[in-house]
């Protein structure tokens, strides 16, 4: 989503601005968050590269996306309230919800239902966690994860974190929304030391609400950013170190990670730093893409395939664990069945893992691409009777 803001608005009503155009380079950069998260899963036991990180890096950058759009949303809104007397607070949260509603759970719910349904592993057992969109937590308390819908957690602290920013945004002053979405970075990241020296398992600072914020923090960074101070938007995030040096800086972590001493597979690197620095690095990207880049980067997010997969982006997520998984697929799964069957007629595509690679991406992008048309896009041209 990403088109270059025209000029400079004013800082005193940017929302004149159309704050809600479309900006045509986040599908792009929709499309390299998805895209590392399925070579981390799917590219596990087929390199010793570090992919696991990358996995991380995606997730992240979805956390800070959704933190710029739905924090921008909850502004807007908010100064259209205040302009508007015929508009009531009712309406503020409820047009919120129903559109994140609309946009999030048919999908989700029907997915859901039908892999109990089908039997799917980890489905039926937890269930109820599922439907409530509380799998972190169930990850948490039990200590174990979930099979094929481990992933889930990211999106039960995504619909956790909608809970909870509405009333954020409404009743803290504009003028103190930076500190606010600046204590929750820095509140996140002082809750990781913490959990790190009380020698808490890994998993709990990675999929808990409250260590997670600090990506939704930064994307409050960009919208009050984008919204209210847009001349500081466009100097600061045109300078062309920032990028490059918050992917090193993502890179040194995950090196150091590698090579400082690990107990459990864990340190320091890993337990506190790498989301804070795939914080950073989403921050600049997202930043520089909501201005629009030049170039190959233009290219990259702007062509036919990228918009594509960053279209239907959110499909390809919940989908492409039920597909594939290195670590939790069983051989019986019917999609490694299907490929079994493949290759008895076409035994050249064992010849390399990059054809296996080929069948998933097709599999999952084109139940993604079917959800998207016959269910969620439907379904998300109703938003505009909340908006």
């Amino acid at each position: 989503m990403t088109s270059t803001p025209s000029g400079h608005a004013a800082s005193t009503n940017p929302t004149a601005k159309k704050p809600f155009s479309h900006l045509k380079q986040l599908d792009g950069i929709r499309c390299i968050a998805v895209t590392l998260v399925l070579i981390s899963h799917w590219m596990a036991g087929h390199t010793t590269l570090p992919i696991g990180s990358l996995g991380e890096l995606g997730v992240t950058i979805f956390f800070v996306l959704s933190g710029f759009l739905i924090i921008r949303i909850l502004l807007s809104g908010k100064e259209q309230l205040e302009q508007s007397p015929e508009k009531t607070t009712g309406s503020y949260f409820k047009n919120f919800y129903i559109r994140r509603a609309l946009r999030i759970l048919p999908v989700y719910y029907v997915t859901v239902l039908v892999l109990a349904l089908i039997g799917e592993p980890g489905i039926r057992e937890t269930l109820t966690w599922l439907l409530l969109h509380a799998t972190n937590f169930y990850i948490i308390f039990n200590n174990t994860w979930i099979g094929t819908a481990d992933h889930l957690w990211s999106l039960a602290v995504e619909q956790q974190v909608y809970l909870f920013l509405p009333l954020l945004i409404f009743f803290v002053p504009r003028r103190y929304v930076p500190l606010s979405v600046g204590i929750m970075i820095v509140g996140s990241v002082a809750l990781r030391i913490v959990f790190y020296l009380m020698k808490l398992p890994w998993a709990v600072q990675y999929i808990f609400t409250l260590t997670c914020l600090d990506p939704f923090g930064f994307g409050g960074v960009l919208a009050y950013g984008y919204l209210y101070r847009r001349s500081w938007f466009e100097v600061f995030f045109r300078g062309r170190w920032w990028l490059p040096l918050s992917l090193l800086s993502f890179l040194a972590v995950v090196f150091l990670y590698e090579f400082l001493p690990q107990v459990n597979h864990v340190n320091v690197m890993n337990y506190v730093l790498e989301r804070l620095a795939a914080s950073l690095l989403g921050f600049f990207l997202i930043g520089r893409g909501i201005l629009g880049f030049d170039g190959w980067m233009k290219w990259l997010l702007e062509n036919r395939v990228s918009q594509h997969i960053g279209l239907v982006s959110y499909g390809i997520y919940l989908f492409h664990n039920f597909i594939y998984n290195y670590y939790h697929t069983p051989p019986t799964h019917f999609t490694l069945r299907l490929w079994n069957h493949l290759t008895n007629y076409v035994p050249l595509l064992n010849a390399h893992y990059s054809f296996q690679l080929l069948y998933f991406t097709g599999l999952t992008v084109g139940l993604a691409t079917v959800s998207w048309y016959v269910l969620e896009k439907p379904l998300n041209s109703l938003k505009v009777s909340f908006s």
